[in-house]
């Protein structure tokens, strides 16, 4: 099976004809990158006004064969392929410069300011960039826990469902009070070491008798 000619030998022909001004039309095929076969001629009288930029070579009068990353009439017109995505504009051939709020080679991913915490996704939306946070948690960066029976007495939530209580308080919401000694005689713990008696009884501890 004949091998199709590469880029290299479409160049080379493209030279010996520049070089040696061979008489006539030099003909040649380049496979192009999606492989259809594109034929085309070559003058070596030709001239281009304005002329090809970015490498461009021309091929027939006012007609530029572009280099690899280029096209329009002139070669003028750089391009990127995958295009760039999400408002990212092609400064060279595969080189993409992206707004805000997204990165990556083609601008395709969105890009957060810190970055998204605690397994959060970092998403775009009507080119907005946001975190998408995962289940128990929320904030801009995903970084507050949600304990949904809310964390009572000065405690705070420190992870899904966990409260962090301060000293004299536990429970799932801190919201039993701790006596380290323990209240008798019907009496109940409603602060930290402070115990409410019943009837006749008082004292820290609910222990003294009311005449």
């Amino acid at each position: 099976m004949k091998a199709q000619p590469t880029g290299f030998a479409v160049t080379l022909c493209v030279l010996q004809c520049l070089v040696f001004l061979l008489p006539g039309v030099c003909e040649a095929r380049s496979k192009a990158s999606r492989g259809v076969v594109v034929p085309f001629v070559f003058d070596p009288k030709a001239k281009c006004d304005p002329p090809c930029q970015h490498g461009g070579l021309c091929i027939r009068n006012n007609t530029c064969f572009c280099s690899k990353g280029y096209e329009g009439d002139l070669c003028q017109y750089v391009t990127c392929y995958p295009k760039c995505k999400n408002g990212g504009e092609c400064l060279r051939p595969g080189k993409c410069r992206c707004p805000p709020g997204v990165g990556g080679r083609y601008c395709h991913k969105a890009t957060c300011e810190g970055g998204c915490l605690n397994g959060g996704e970092c998403i775009s939306v009507n080119s907005a960039v946001k975190c998408l946070c995962s289940s128990g948690w929320k904030g801009s960066r995903c970084q507050e826990a949600i304990c949904p029976q809310g964390c009572r007495n000065g405690g705070s939530c420190l992870a899904p469902g966990i409260c962090n209580c301060l000293d004299g308080w536990v429970g799932g919401a801190c919201h039993l009070a701790v006596c380290d000694n323990p209240c008798v005689h019907g009496g109940k713990c409603i602060a930290p070491n402070l115990c409410q008696c019943r009837g006749s009884y008082t004292g820290p501890q609910c222990t003294q008798k009311i005449k």
